[in-house]
This record gives C-alpha cells, structure tokens and sequence, in this order.
C-alpha cells in the first residue's frame, strides 16, 4: 500500500471508479489509524453516496471494517450457529421469542444485540425488564451458556468492528448516512465479526424502518446476502413489513409480556407469523430441518408443546433473571399510570404513524435521544387496533402507559393524531414483501 494517498482513492470514487480490495483497506486502516483524516473519508463517503459500490467493493469494505477489530470466536459451539438480525422498527419484538423457538427445536443460538437509540427499540433493554437478568458476559461464558441451554443473548463489545463505529459517527454528521452500500457495510461487519456460521436478515420496510421505501428495502436485503455469499456466509434475508408497529406492544416490559404470549402460542397473529417465518429460515440454514414445511412444523409444535416457553425460563434463569416472570409476567415492572386513547370518529383505521408511535414512546421515557439516557423499562404503548380494524367513535385505539399523568396528558393527542381513520377499508399490505438468498 506504499505509495497510496486518500486524495487519489477520493477521487477516483468521485469519477465513477471502481476501487480495489487494497485501496479500500488503505482508506480503513488509515482512518481507523488516524492517518487518514475525517475531512478525507468525510469527502470518500459523499462519493460513495453519489457513485455508489460494487459488490465486490462493498464486501471489502466490510471485511476490512471486520478485522478491524475482534471476532468473535464460536467454534466451540457444536453445530451450525445461525444469527438473526434486524434492520430496525417499532415493536419489534421477533428476537425476544425467536431465539428460545429456534433454540427448542435444536438449533444453537449466541446473539449479540443491541439498545435503544431514537424511535426504535433495544433488545437488551427489553431483556433487561426481566429482574436480574445479565446481558453482559465474557466470550467464554456465552460460548459455555450456549453449549449448556441452547441459546444466550448479550451485548457486542466495543471491540467489535471499531471501524464501523467510528466510520458511523463521520457519516452521522457530514449527510451520508442514507448510502445504500454504506449501510449494508455497517450492518454486515458487525454481524460477520460476531462469528455466526450463517445470517437470516429481517429488513425492514415502511414508515417506521430505516428504509422507508420497498424498492430501497430490497436492494439493501440483495445487497446484504451478496456481501455474505462472497465473505462465505450462507445468508437469507427477508423484505417485512414496517408501515406499522409490529404486534400490539411498543415499550420495554411490554414487549417481553408479548413475547411470552408468542410462545404461549397465543399473541399477535402478524408476530407470531414473522416470528415462525424467521425461524424457519434459521432452522433450515442450521440444517435442523431439510425443508421450509419440515421447520415449520418443528416451529409450530414447539410452541404448541410449550418446550419453547420451558426454553426462555432456562435462557432467563442461566443469565440470572427470575424465570417466575414468564409464568407470571405481572412480576415485570408496571407503569403507575394507563389510560386508553379513543377514537375521534367512526370508520377504518387505514394508516398507523409507526415512526410517531415510536418517538411517542421515546417521550414517555422507553427510549434513547443519547446512548447515556437512562430509560423506564414498564413505560409504552399497547394498540388496540391495527391497520383495516373497524372502529366506532370514543373506542380505544391505544392504551398508554405512562409514569405520571403529566407525561400521559403531554403525549394523548399526538397518539390519537398517529391514527388515520377513514370512510372504507384500507388495501392492506402484505407482511413479507419478499425473499433473497440461498
């Protein structure tokens, strides 16, 4: 790499070039380094923005932000170790119930998630409800959990992909954080350092995703299992709905109360439903199943069975927390203060604001504006409805949970204003838009 100079690689991104495998490392061991100056990669990025990356150069970049720092070493898991992620939205609450399904059914499972920022929702948060319950760990204790019980959950460390983090943060202030290859870099580097033999992506699509369109949701999912096939990764990657919230809780404890539902095969049908269609993806990439019909009867005989609820009271328990909380999910923390929201006039609900829905419940104190906020884990929201529900007029739309009645008052009309209610019944979008991958 002798000889190379950021201005040059700028440049020739600026002109529409294509960049090599060792310019691309240049440019991120340098800025990692300091030697390449945030004005320089601040400049390399808006090129991007405009020029856009090959496959081959968006999976550069990903790798070369990977050893920019630690991976995670699971090799002394047995078995196939297949992780899930998602691209982000509003009561999404798939990990919460997915990992102890697909874990019941005999597939290892060692996640690393992460916390609330902005409108959306952290899983450790959410796990982090449940009294006691451990979310930080050595790798060899996760490796040792996951061998014992099937599946553990804890916080990737800071370690992991430092480049990334850092390379974030330029974007976040210098507008090129909307740069398709750059998100799918960010997002692949940091699942691929956590060390998973195979990736089942949930991407995200609608109001309240990072995407909001499905033609941008799709070519970030194409993109993404790209990236995997070529850094050897078997990946999937499914394009799922996001205009509204997912299931009927937004909130913290909320949302493992509706986890638990889930794997008391009751909950919210669209939950339930993704949840399944996630795990059969995992379970066949894990080859736990031969076949899409084989996993998801292992699926949906697991929660019928109640071993998938047996197996988050082991997850819970192994990582400290009070498994009499799943028997008894009224243990979770509560909000002092509820009220239910009404509907203004008769009609159909034919629009949900997710995003609002998602900074209503940042207001009330679930979420982050910075990562040192501290939040309250009992407060949120609960629909009552969702997109094409028939409602009259003063029926309840949504139920707020609150920590007092100032900070319920400060946030009832912008609640009742998130949903739409018109004369007839809305088309309804479907839950899965589309799939990729091997």
């Amino acid at each position: 790499m002798t000889g190379m100079r950021a201005q040059d690689l700028i440049e020739k991104k600026r002109d529409g070039g294509e960049l090599a495998e060792s310019e691309i490392r240049f440019l991120v061991d340098g800025f990692t380094k300091g030697t390449v100056a945030d004005y320089q990669m601040a400049a390399w990025c808006m090129a991007v923005y405009f020029q856009g990356m090959t496959d081959a150069e968006t999976t550069a970049l990903t790798m070369a932000m990977v050893e920019s720092g630690d991976r995670v070493d699971l090799s002394a898991i047995a078995g196939v170790k297949v992780d899930k992620h998602s691209t982000g939205g509003v009561g999404d609450t798939t990990t919460l119930a997915l990992l102890p399904l697909v874990a019941a059914c005999g597939a290892p499972v060692a996640k690393l998630s992460g916390r609330a920022l902005g409108h959306t929702g952290g899983t450790l948060d959410k796990l982090e409800s449940i009294p006691g319950f451990r979310v930080e760990m050595d790798t060899q204790t996760f490796v040792e959990s996951v061998n014992r019980v099937g599946a553990a959950i804890m916080g990737a460390t800071a370690d992991l992909a430092p480049a990334d983090k850092k390379l974030y943060a330029l974007r976040d202030v210098t507008g090129t954080v909307e740069s398709l290859p750059l998100i799918a870099a960010s997002i692949m580097s940091k699942k691929l350092a956590a060390g998973a033999d195979a990736l089942v992506l949930d991407v995200k699509t609608g109001r309240g995703a990072l995407m909001k369109t499905l033609d941008q949701s799709k070519q970030l999912a194409e993109k993404m299992v790209n990236i995997g096939r070529m850094a050897g990764r078997k990946t999937v990657a499914l394009v799922t709905d996001m205009d509204q919230p997912l299931g009927w809780a937004i909130g913290n404890a909320l949302e493992v109360k509706e986890a638990i539902a889930v794997l008391k095969d009751e909950g919210p049908p669209d939950l339930r439903e993704l949840v399944i269609a996630l795990g059969t993806e995992m379970l066949v990439l894990a080859g736990v199943a031969q076949t899409p019909a084989d996993a998801r009867q292992r699926l949906v005989t697991a929660l019928g069975d109640g071993s998938a609820l047996e197996k988050l009271k082991e997850i819970v328990a192994n990582q400290g927390g009070d498994p009499a909380c799943i028997d008894d999910p009224s243990r979770l923390p509560q909000a002092p203060v509820r009220a239910a929201v009404t509907a203004p006039r008769a009609g159909w609900v034919d629009a949900i604001d997710c995003k609002e829905l998602g900074l209503i419940t940042m207001e009330l104190g679930a979420g982050r504006r910075r990562k040192e906020d501290k939040i309250d884990l009992s407060v949120g929201l609960v629909l009552k409805v969702k997109v094409g529900s028939r409602v009259e007029e003063g029926e309840p739309l949504c139920e707020v949970h609150a920590a007092t009645p100032q900070s319920l008052a400060a946030v009832a009309d912008r609640v009742q204003a998130a949903f739409s209610i018109g004369p007839r019944p809305p088309r309804l979008r479907p839950l899965i838009f589309a799939r990729y991958g091997a």
